[in-house]
């Protein structure tokens, strides 16, 4: 049998920390000298401790960690437990670092305040056109809410499209729809020429026009667009128009490298 300082470095655990596990009844020890108090463990203990440790860093309370172990948890429970908590972070991770860089360009935006060009914003009619499209609901119009959703969104509907063998003669042109309840259905589309009585697992829609759209034309990821945005907004209101709905956005230029993105977003006007 070991000491409680040898059978810690054995186990990579403070004696601070075995001494807690004997008084919550996790890992009790082998046995306790009656005279001295000390404690002295196995080395078959060693299972049960790597199995505390490794429950408890997946984010468990002790508690959990004793129901789990009394529900005799099996190696590869384990694993599919570490699996599943290594999703949790990834996407939590993604989450924080989508936040963070949403901040940042909010930051930017900030910036640009006083220095907005609104010159390049042109009024146009938008004709109405037929699409092929794929939709889902976002939870708001926040960048962080819109960008899962549309991303795999555009993905599938490309499969598709390759797999219908359809081609399109345009830009993806994506467009928003508000809810009651604050969410967003979110519509990602190419204009095709095929007809609407032709079956494909895509649906094929014919987008109104816009008699009244102002367009500017962003450059860069839509990561960036708030100062974009900003600037669209001072010349409506500068101009005395209204502005009705969200914005489409026509994915003018889509390479690899988002920064090198070029979107015209339109929004559709009228006087006040």
């Amino acid at each position: 049998m070991f000491s409680i300082g040898d059978f810690a470095r054995l186990g990579l655990v403070s004696v601070r920390m075995l001494r807690h596990y004997d008084a919550i009844g996790l890992l009790r020890p082998a046995h306790v000298d009656p005279a001295t108090g000390y404690r002295s463990y196995q080395a078959a203990q060693l299972s049960r401790l790597n199995r505390i440790v490794a429950i408890k860093d997946l984010g468990f309370t002790l508690e959990q960690v004793r129901a789990i172990l009394d529900d005799k948890v099996s190696t590869e429970e384990l694993h599919g437990m570490v699996r599943l908590r290594r999703a949790q972070l990834e996407a939590r991770i993604s989450a924080d670092l989508a936040r963070l860089r949403g901040v940042e360009a909010r930051l930017r935006t900030i910036e640009t305040e006083g220095h907005m060009k609104t010159d390049e914003i042109v009024l146009k009619q938008v004709a109405a056109i037929r699409i092929a499209e794929l939709s889902a609901k976002a939870a708001s119009y926040e960048g962080e809410d819109i960008g899962p959703v549309i991303q795999p969104l555009y993905r599938e509907l490309c499969e598709r499209l390759e797999a219908a063998q359809v081609t399109t003669p345009g830009p993806g042109i994506a467009y928003y729809i508000p809810e009651d309840d604050g969410a967003v259905t979110v519509h990602a589309s190419f204009p095709v020429t095929v007809g609407p009585e032709d079956r494909y697992d895509f649906q094929i829609v014919a987008l109104p026009g816009i008699e009244t759209a102002a367009t500017i034309i962003h450059h860069g990821s839509m990561e960036e667009v708030g100062s974009t945005f900003q600037a669209l907004a001072h010349w409506i209101e500068e101009n005395g128009y209204r502005a009705s709905g969200l914005a489409r956005e026509v994915y003018l230029h889509c390479p690899d490298d988002v920064a090198e993105w070029v979107t015209e977003l339109q929004i559709e006007v009228a006087p006040v």
